[in-house]
């Protein structure tokens, strides 16, 4: 008697996919691929370099002081009564690095992977995502150097600064996805258009470069809307400033843990919808490049 086989498959290998194609079950079960990605990028980064992972410390320690120099004092830009000019630059420079690393680190997914890509199968959205995630590892340490400078200027230094924590520290995790989702919708969308545009691999260390300075990381918000009402600048400045996404995060960020900066649940509701369309924006870029774009890249 013949017995019938069939086979059962676990997946179905197609370029055939919806635009908007996130299974979290098939990441699910590439997550030791997705760890091994998050670890190379971790380890591998600085593993020729004399100072090594200190450049996670230096790099904003140094932004910081320059900051400090030339905005607040020679610009005389002024960071709240009773907080600390180095406190505040590095409360921006901190949450600013974190967007920027994701940004820069996937907008050239597709040509970096393009040999890997062309040799074996695995969920594509993975490789940004452990750039992503890799990046959080960064973000945390820096966020530990931020720490260790507060508990400094507060409870070690003769001068009484007026910072405070504030009970809006609950919204933490949310700016940290909301920074996640617009770096790497932002990055999956120049990763996709690089495989046809090589010059936008030039523009985009010039572009966030641009970005940083109009994301309030090195002013509060508050100087610009006073820039505005005295004529100073032209409205479509200010609100193309305000309206940033990344100066909600960054006025969070610094309301959350100096007690300055403006807070507002509308500004922090714009911001996360925003983040979520530009993340699915990216996403379904990303998906219809995958498609073709070991044909081009």
């Amino acid at each position: 008697m013949n017995k019938k086989v069939t086979d059962e498959w676990l997946y179905t290998i197609s370029p055939k996919k919806s635009a908007i194609n996130l299974n979290f079950k098939e990441i699910w079960y590439y997550r030791d691929l997705l760890l091994l990605f998050v670890k190379r990028d971790v380890i591998t980064i600085y593993k020729q370099t004399i100072l090594g992972p200190l450049w996670y410390f230096i790099q904003p320690l140094f932004t910081s002081v320059i900051f400090t120099l030339v905005f607040n004092n020679i610009a005389d830009i002024k960071t709240g009564e009773g907080v600390p000019s180095f406190l505040f630059n590095l409360a921006g420079i901190t949450s600013w690095n974190y967007f920027s690393a994701c940004l820069t680190g996937t907008s050239d997914t597709f040509k970096q992977n393009q040999g890997i890509f062309g040799k074996v199968y695995f969920p594509r959205v993975i490789m940004p995502m452990s750039t992503v995630l890799s990046n959080l590892i960064k973000f945390g340490i820096q966020l530990l150097v931020f720490i260790s400078f507060y508990i400094y200027f507060v409870f070690f230094t003769e001068t009484a600064y007026n910072t405070t924590i504030s009970i809006a520290i609950v919204w933490l995790p949310l700016t940290i996805l909301i920074m996640a989702l617009l770096g790497l919708g932002l990055g999956m969308m120049i990763s996709s258009m690089t495989t046809k545009y090589r010059d936008l691999n030039f523009l985009v260390g010039f572009g966030v470069q641009l970005l940083m300075y109009g994301s309030a990381v090195m002013y509060p918000i508050s100087l610009i809307q006073d820039k505005v009402t005295q004529g100073v600048l032209p409205d479509w400045v200010g609100n193309l400033i305000e309206y940033n996404p990344m100066t909600t995060v960054i006025e969070l960020f610094r309301h959350m843990t100096l007690g300055v900066g403006e807070f507002s649940f509308f500004n922090l509701l714009y911001a996360t919808i925003v983040s979520i369309v530009v993340f699915i924006l990216g996403l379904i870029v990303f998906n219809r490049t995958e498609k073709q774009f070991i044909d081009t890249v």
